[in-house]
This record gives C-alpha cells, structure tokens and sequence, in this order.
C-alpha cells in the first residue's frame, strides 16, 4: 500500500483548474487519446519539463494512464511512455484496479536521500517482453504534487521505492535497459533491434511522424502546461 509511506500535506502551488470533467469548456480540444509508445520512440528520450498547471484535459489524461497501466498489467507509467513531455507518473505498486487506495499521480517528483542498494529484475511497459536485473537504492525519498496541487512528501521502499526509481528514470529520459551491464545488453540485444526494426519499418511507411514532427508536438503540449 502506498499511502503509509507518503503523506500529503495541504500546501498548494501548482494552478489547479477543471476539477470535474464537466468543469471543461465546451470548445476545448477533444481530449488526446493515449497510447504506450515503444522503444526507441523519441519521445522515450524526452527530458520532462515540471508542469505549471492542471486543468481537467490533464486529469482526463492521467486517468487514461492508470487505465493503459492495467490493461497492461503494470504498476507504474510515465508521461514520456504515452508521448507526453510532463514531468509526472502513475503508480499502484499492487498493480490491482479495485485497489484505489494504493493509486497515487505524482506531478514534479524529486528524488533524493536513497539508501542501500538491492537488485532485482525490471521489466518496461514500452519494452515488453524485455526484463533485466538492475540495482537500484533500497529506500529513498520522494517529494512531488498531487492532481490536487498539494505536496506529498516521504520515503518509500520495497517495491515502491523500485517503482518510483524507475519511473522518475524515464522522466529524464532514461530507460532501465540504461543500467544493465554491457553482458545483460548483449542477452537482449536481439530483441532491442526487433524493436529497432519495427520502429524504422512504421516510419519509412509513414506511420511514425518524424523526429522534427514529433518535438514540435511535444514543445506545443509543453507550452500549454509548463
């Protein structure tokens, strides 16, 4: 359970906007329909820019990452995996839709004050099929915002802390692939360049937009909300 670990406090800073759905203009864009994006998307690449504002189409979107997170059986997500370039995850360390209180959205997470180092394997859901050992720290400390504008602030650890680590990795634009040692690359590198093949294959058809195509997309969806 996520709660234990991290506590809410009630200061708010960000701009909270639209917090029902209905609270949505009705000329607002039709919300984005998300998907998770494979390596080696560029967007997974992405350095994530801290969020200024929440407003509903935003909430709209995090509830549609918790949904793509269980659909695919995982326990955390990222902006950058849905091609997003906000600086905030989901998570649910049981991985459990009906378990409500363990879903948290972090906004703006800071990492800091690890401790220990434990291995243990990884998997990535814009990687499937793929998993490696990796050594992360034990216990560490986090401090982001809610969807609400309210801090959260605590330490986690176990399988949470491993969570956070990995998620918080990906909002840098790193991917736990990153970690592993030149011999864990070389036991995957076939399945990589399978990823690397089909990648190239839907851009030279067409259907993958171009890197310049895809970071004027991404500074556009900064611009509104960072």
């Amino acid at each position: 359970m996520l709660r234990p670990y991290v506590s809410a406090c009630k200061t708010r800073i960000l701009t909270v906007s639209g917090t029902n759905h209905d609270d949505a203009p009705p000329d607002e864009a039709p919300a984005l329909a998300l998907q998770i994006i494979h390596y080696p998307h560029p967007t997974l690449r992405h350095v994530s820019r801290p969020l200024t504002r929440v407003d509903a189409e935003l909430r709209r979107m995090v509830a549609e990452m918790f949904d793509l997170m269980y659909e695919h059986e995982g326990v955390g997500l990222a902006a950058n995996q849905v091609d997003l370039p906000y600086r905030l995850f989901v998570a649910n360390p049981t991985g459990n839709p009906d378990e409500k209180d363990a879903e948290a959205a972090f906004i703006n997470p800071v990492l800091s004050g690890g401790k220990g180092q434990v291995e243990g394997e990884e998997g990535c859901l814009s990687i499937p099929g793929v998993n490696g050992m990796v050594v992360r720290n034990a216990r560490i400390n986090i401090e982001a915002y809610s969807l609400a504008g309210e801090e959260i602030s605590g330490e986690v650890e176990g399988l949470m802390a491993r969570i956070v680590q990995h998620e918080v990795d990906h909002l840098d634009g790193r991917l736990f692939i990153d970690r592993l040692t030149p011999t864990q690359l070389a036991e995957i590198r076939d399945d990589l360049e399978e990823f690397e093949i089909d990648f190239d294959s839907r851009r030279n058809t067409g259907e993958m937009p171009s890197d310049e195509a895809i970071a004027a997309r991404l500074a556009e969806l900064s611009r509104l909300r960072t």
